[in-house]
């Protein structure tokens, strides 16, 4: 058929539009994909001395006697390691640890050199290996000063009748107890065996028994590799009572009653976590309450959260903490971040799953609740350390400083907010899909904010450059402050106590005030709402109606107290001075020490409690309340 030059019979048109059409779409520009900065990390840990990328540990093996009377660990810590490139040595990172022999695999001695300690970081530990090596066999021993252990006499514990060894590995203090790669990026299994003194329960972060042992020797694997801060030991006076099938809860006999009543929320709580973003992959979920100069709220040692005695308040109305260590299981020990630098990977997802699992059991308005109360430490920690300060960025540059004093809200608050800033912009059924996928996807990695940023743009903004320019990511993480598209947070139930403190500020007798129904959320919000100055009269009005010097709920009297010595409320002292002795919660000590250092007076108070609570506060508590003070200690 010959084609007129002029025009196209209709039917060959409608056989060739589809095929112009296709031609078309094809050389048609695709549409922009949204792409934000990632800024690139180093593979090197500034906190540990290790190389991984040259020989990294695959698993431990612990032997380790408790000695009460010398405060210390000795014994054996074995080393299962691959060789990835032939390395003749590999490097551990250690902190006033004495070690006396290394041998390789069977026994055969080698060379080893404890390099000249650095600030923090203790001192690396080389140690002459073969290619063909596979373990490494360290014999040691821990000093009294070891920071991780905490040493307790019978009358710092609940029961007062048994000596007590706790430890907190995070961030960088596994290495003042055990020998080893001391980073968050690199996991291992281990397994342990625990000698100590009859009639002693040891608890580990692995599996666990549930009565003593006759004659002290308690065996312990941990299968699913784990990096080291989650090294966790516990030796002491301790019962055990079961909440279900799959979880329970430890503490001392005298305490033992009240922390199973108080958690027994506890599975339902893990429900609701499994039916948000998978299964529990770490077999028991049990808990240990421990005596209350634990310096943190809690610790998410997996199989065993350590927990704070300060969640104990009779009423369960501060178990959201519980909520948050199980939530760990997921963000933190499951997909863990990389270095100290991408904390909020671990906690601001954390803080934003805590208040998901609250939602679900106890409502959105009890969640909301959390996230108003949230954005306030928020905002408090942004006014310490400056809107512009890039410690309020999520992504940090901490090297050269302890993790322990720089992480805090920001990455806990800051992160959460973010997390629900995505949340409203894409959809709470398709963010929980994308939440989901990155747990199972990185299960048992450790992960760094540019791999997030790199998932996130490939798995919830691709293809949408509005989305990703909406939601100013790059701001969120490496900026300052809070972005202004940040997720509105309210509560219409902290709107009626905003009702109550304005009617009491305008003069409404404090028992005339409408208080019914309250918990420790609302009151938490009113008392830092009220206004300032408050004076005495006022003061005293408030502690006649509700009694908050006497409160037995600790986050309500730390708030209390804050506000007793802004007032100079001196009725709240005696009770002042038993809270800051009674417990040594690093959340509640440093408001109250720096807020009573600011007077000459206060600081005088404030001196003579320290000189009594110091001996019973942990090593991170004291270094903390060491530096408010100026404290050195008499010669």
């Amino acid at each position: 058929m010959k084609l007129s030059t002029n025009r196209i019979p209709l039917a060959l048109l409608l056989v060739l539009l589809p095929c112009f059409l296709a031609c078309a779409a094809q050389t048609r520009p695709a549409p922009p994909v949204a792409r934000v900065r990632v800024v690139q990390e180093s593979s090197q840990d500034p906190h540990s001395f290790a190389q991984p990328d040259e020989v990294v540990v695959e698993h431990l093996k612990l032997d380790l006697t408790v000695d009460f009377p010398r405060k210390q660990l000795t014994g054996r810590a074995s080393l299962r390691i691959k060789n990835k490139r032939g390395a003749n040595h590999l490097i551990l990172d250690t902190r006033d640890l004495d070690v006396r022999r290394v041998t390789l695999d069977e026994g055969q001695a080698t060379r080893f050199t404890l390099r000249d300690p650095v600030e923090l970081l203790g001192r690396a530990l080389e140690i002459e290996i073969t290619p063909q090596t596979q373990w490494v066999n360290i014999d040691y021993s821990t000093r009294p000063e070891a920071a991780a252990l905490q040493w307790l006499d019978p009358a710092q514990t609940a029961s007062k009748t048994a000596p007590f060894l706790l430890t907190q590995s995070e961030s960088i203090l596994a290495r003042t107890w055990v020998p080893c790669q001391d980073t968050p990026g690199v996991r291992m299994t281990y397994e342990a065996t625990v000698r100590a003194p009859r009639g002693l329960l040891a608890l580990m972060s692995a599996e666990n028994p549930t009565a003593d042992s006759a004659d002290g020797v308690y065996h312990f694997q941990m299968r699913q590799p784990i990096p080291s801060y989650l090294l966790a030991l516990a030796v002491g006076e301790l019962a055990f009572r079961p909440l279900d099938r799959r979880s329970g809860v430890y503490a001392e006999p005298t305490v033992i009653d009240l922390a199973a009543w108080e958690l027994a929320d506890t599975p339902k709580m893990i429900d609701a976590a499994e039916r948000l973003y998978g299964p529990y992959r770490w077999g028991r979920y049990d808990l240990l309450v421990l005596p209350p100069s634990f310096p943190y709220g809690g610790m998410e040692n997996p199989r065993l959260t350590f927990a704070t005695p300060t969640i104990l308040a009779r009423d369960r109305s501060l178990v959201s903490l519980v909520a948050h260590e199980l939530a760990h299981s997921w963000s933190g020990n499951l997909v863990t971040n990389a270095t100290w630098n991408d904390f909020w990977l671990n906690e601001g997802f954390t803080n934003y799953f805590e208040r998901r699992i609250m939602e679900a059991l106890y409502g959105k308005d009890y969640a909301d609740m959390l996230a108003v109360l949230g954005r306030q430490d928020l905002q408090s920690a942004i006014d310490e350390l400056g809107a512009d300060s890039p410690d309020t960025h999520l992504f940090l540059n901490i090297t050269g400083r302890d993790p322990d004093e720089v992480t805090g809200d920001i990455a806990y608050e800051k992160g959460a907010l973010f997390l629900r800033t995505i949340e409203e912009a894409v959809g709470r059924d398709r963010f929980d899909t994308f939440l989901r996928s990155w747990f199972e996807t990185h299960a048992f990695q450790s992960a760094d904010t540019a791999q997030f940023v790199t998932y996130l743009q490939d798995n919830l903004l691709k293809n949408d450059p509005q989305l990703a320019d909406r939601l100013k990511i790059e701001s969120w993480i490496y900026g300052p402050g809070v972005p202004a598209n940040e997720a509105k947070v309210r509560s219409t139930a902290l709107a009626q106590v905003d009702q109550q403190v304005k009617a009491f500020a305008q003069g409404t007798p404090a028992g005339q005030l409408q208080t019914q129904g309250w918990t420790s959320h609302h009151w938490l919000h009113f008392i830092r709402n009220l206004p300032e100055p408050l004076g005495r009269d006022k003061m005293a009005d408030l502690d006649a109606a509700f009694r908050f010097t006497q409160s037995g709920n600790s986050e309500i009297l730390n708030a209390w107290f804050l506000r007793a010595i802004q007032g100079n409320y001196e009725p709240a002292w005696p009770a002042l001075e038993r809270f800051l002795v009674g417990m040594g919660r690093r959340k509640f000590l440093k408001p109250l020490y720096t807020e009573l250092a600011k007077t000459p007076a206060g600081a005088e108070m404030a001196l003579r409690i320290y000189e009594q609570a110091r001996p019973g506060y942990h090593p991170l508590s004291q270094q903390m309340v060491d530096e408010i003070l100026g404290w050195r200690p008499l010669t």
